[in-house]
């Protein structure tokens, strides 16, 4: 199992990461007066779930780590539907959506399990829509300590997920047309 020494190197994030590329790519197919609407949208969503982990990642408390990875799902999950309506708008057809869809949801159940290890290991429960802390737990590690054990339990977690060969291949980078209107450069 390979050292993790920071947010690049989760799985979940690499995958994220990989999956906000392509749907990048794909939003700047989209119809002209989409491209800030529903395009910004999945941009943003996309982008969000894996930015959103790793600014989790660094933090000196597991409780702001656990909710990090909430917030990351609900982005996660906020993509999904902004894919669904691209999908509705026939922007994908049915095999590039179940693409996305299907990547999206191994993410959400990495996700899911990293969140249950975490909890387990903290003293949190999740009921619901709510997460209780037992405040008990609390100084019962050091900071060095509990950053290490939390890296470890997070390590073991990724380990568990075999992500299957990616299905979803960027193509390559078109640049942006090159428009020069007279007057720019005066």
């Amino acid at each position: 199992m390979a050292k993790l020494n920071s947010f690049r190197d989760l799985r979940v994030y690499q995958e994220l990461r990989r999956l906000h590329l392509a749907a990048h790519e794909e939003s700047l197919r989209f119809p002209k007066f989409e491209m800030y609407e529903l395009g910004s949208q999945l941009r943003r969503s996309s982008n969000a779930a894996c930015a959103i982990l790793a600014e989790g990642w660094g933090s000196s408390h597991t409780n702001i780590y656990l909710e990090a990875i909430n917030r990351s799902k609900g982005e996660l999950r906020e993509t999904q539907h902004h894919l669904d309506m691209a999908h509705a708008k026939r922007y994908f057809d049915q095999t590039r959506w179940a693409e996305f869809d299907s990547a999206y949801e191994v993410c959400d159940k990495m996700l899911e399990r990293l969140h249950e290890r975490l909890s387990e290991w903290k003293g949190t429960t999740r009921t619901g829509y709510e997460v209780r802390e037992d405040t008990s737990c609390y100084g019962a590690y050091g900071y060095a300590g509990e950053w290490a054990a939390l890296v470890e339990l997070t390590a073991n977690v990724m380990h568990e997920f075999a992500l299957p060969p990616s299905t979803i291949h960027l193509p390559p980078p078109t640049p942006p047309p090159l428009v020069v209107t007279p007057g720019d450069y005066k």
